[in-house]
């Protein structure tokens, strides 16, 4: 089976699973996470919140976060190889064959170890210019 091109992540699963407290901080190692990888993602929370686009990430909010999960995997399953990350059975069962599933716990394990597998000495970061930095981060959420 081909590399997924679209993640789609249950939020607040992931971040329980992840032991990370804060959903901003989730939503950045998300975008780190698709970012590198040079695919895209859409995690989806449960309640009210304001949608917004964190490059190659869209954050979403939903009064169902299953449902709109549900829906996506419908969508998309016919033209991407899609990857849900969730540990709900339900979304898991109805999101359909096609598309690849993990749990959030396996997720957040490897979510986990991104951090740890890059070799810091040699980071892009620490030989940039701090105004280069501000412009790639900017870049790197979507803004200009």
């Amino acid at each position: 089976m081909a590399d997924p091109t679209l993640y789609l992540f249950d939020g607040y699963n992931v971040l329980r699973a992840s032991g990370i407290e804060e959903p901003a901080e989730l939503v950045d190692r998300l975008a780190s996470f698709v970012a590198l990888r040079g695919v895209r993602g859409v995690v989806v929370f449960d309640g009210p919140g304001t949608n917004k686009e964190y490059g190659a990430l869209s954050v979403r909010y939903a009064p169902d976060a299953d449902a709109v999960l549900e829906r996506l995997a419908a969508e998309h399953r016919a033209t991407e190889q899609v990857m849900l990350v969730s540990s709900d059975i339900a979304v898991r069962g109805t999101s359909g064959q096609e598309v690849m599933k993990v749990t959030s716990k396996l997720f957040a394990a490897e979510l986990g170890d991104m951090g740890e597998s890059r070799p810091q000495p040699s980071r892009l970061a620490d030989r940039v210019d701090e105004q280069t930095r501000a412009w790639l981060e900017r870049l790197r959420r979507g803004r200009k």
